[in-house]
């Protein structure tokens, strides 16, 4: 298995409690996963998806942080298919993993998981990895650029986790980005707000594309729980390109507040300033204003209150029911298209080197 960065793994875990599928143990990624941890007790279950205690259950909100440092579950990844994304990448892959050490509030999984989300991991690394290969192979050489990449076909693999920590957990992180490594015309990415300095270890080889989010420093400390800090991130990107990594940024969210541009345009010129002509010259970026949720502000109001002040603002947001019925929030519409404006026209002037990939 991977060297672990022992300090960064034990500031994010301290695994007591092993949630698993039966017969998990006939993974060999399992094995591995269950003896990184062997003093952790384990709890059988019939489903990762439904643990008793854990998933949609009201009382855990107190114990939020508690459950993602102490509490990992594997599970098997049955349904294979890459879904059409067309936004921040061409395809979305079948997960490898789901769920999160790390607690920023604004996060969307938790609408979906209920009160606890820790890292779920999927033991069938094979069956996913096949399938990538074989999807990457039908759909042969990318016929025309588009926003996603100009050559590659891009497959997001960290949809609904934060790859920099799954790599402390297991080697599925490592096993993607070896496999688009040697996959032409494909390219893996995902966005991450860790510094897990274990991956300039491996040997991705142009195949994987790591998106940094950032953030102004002030929102991030009251928002970006258990992350690493946006200096360090920003830090880390010209090491990351001269591993092998294309480098992008993940500008969101963005969080409108009093000052909020004067905080961009500072955060902008660390960028600029913090990094090399070679990193700004591969930089794009994605700009995504903030979409907060009325269930997950409720949730927020148990367990982190502060960071509602920011996320919550009845003053400057309209409601948008979502397909499946739950209420959003978002920028009321005219001064969000006005605040896109500005921030793109801020990047254009600060960072002239880094494309928009989009913004909204």
């Amino acid at each position: 298995m991977t060297r672990v960065p022992t300090e960064l793994s034990s500031r994010l875990l301290d695994v007591r409690r092993i949630y698993h599928e039966h017969d998990i143990e006939r993974f060999a990624r399992a094995r591995e996963v269950l003896e990184r941890f062997p003093d952790a007790e384990r709890i059988e279950v019939l489903s990762h998806q439904a643990i008793p205690g854990l998933h949609g259950n009201a009382g855990a909100v107190e114990d939020w942080v508690r459950n993602k440092r102490e509490v990992l579950v594997l599970g098997e990844k049955k349904s294979l298919s890459a879904r059409r994304n067309e936004r921040s990448s061409d395809w979305i892959a079948p997960s490898t993993a789901n769920g999160c050490a790390m607690a920023c509030s604004y996060c969307y999984v938790p609408r979906r998981k209920g009160f606890a989300n820790p890292i779920t991991v999927f033991a069938n690394i094979e069956a996913i990895l096949g399938y990538l290969e074989r999807h990457a192979g039908r759909q042969g050489v990318k016929p025309a650029p588009n926003q996603c990449d100009p050559v590659d076909w891009v497959y997001d693999i960290g949809e609904n986790s934060d790859c920099s920590a799954d790599a402390l957990v297991s080697d599925n992180v490592r096993d993607l980005v070896d496999l688009f490594g040697r996959l032409p015309h494909a390219k893996a990415s995902f966005a991450t707000k860790l510094v897990n300095r274990d991956l300039l270890t491996w040997d991705p080889r142009g195949g994987t594309r790591v998106r940094f989010s950032l953030m102004p420093e002030a929102p991030s400390r009251l928002v970006d729980i258990r992350t690493s800090r946006i200096s360090e991130r920003i830090a880390a990107m010209d090491d990351f390109v001269e591993a092998g990594y294309e480098v992008h940024v993940n500008l969101s969210p963005v969080i409108v507040h009093e000052n909020w541009l004067e905080e961009w345009a500072e955060l902008l010129q660390q960028v600029a300033d913090g990094t090399s002509p070679r990193t700004r010259a591969q930089l794009a970026a994605e700009i995504i204003f903030l979409t907060h949720n009325e269930d997950l502000h409720q949730v927020n109001l148990g367990w982190h209150p502060k960071g509602e002040e920011l996320l919550w603002r009845p003053d400057l947001q309209q409601v948008k029911r979502s397909q499946s019925g739950q209420v959003n929030v978002r920028y009321r519409t005219g001064w969000k298209g006005r605040w896109v404006q500005q921030l793109t026209d801020l990047v254009a002037t600060t960072l002239p080197e880094c494309r928009v990939r989009y913004a909204f």
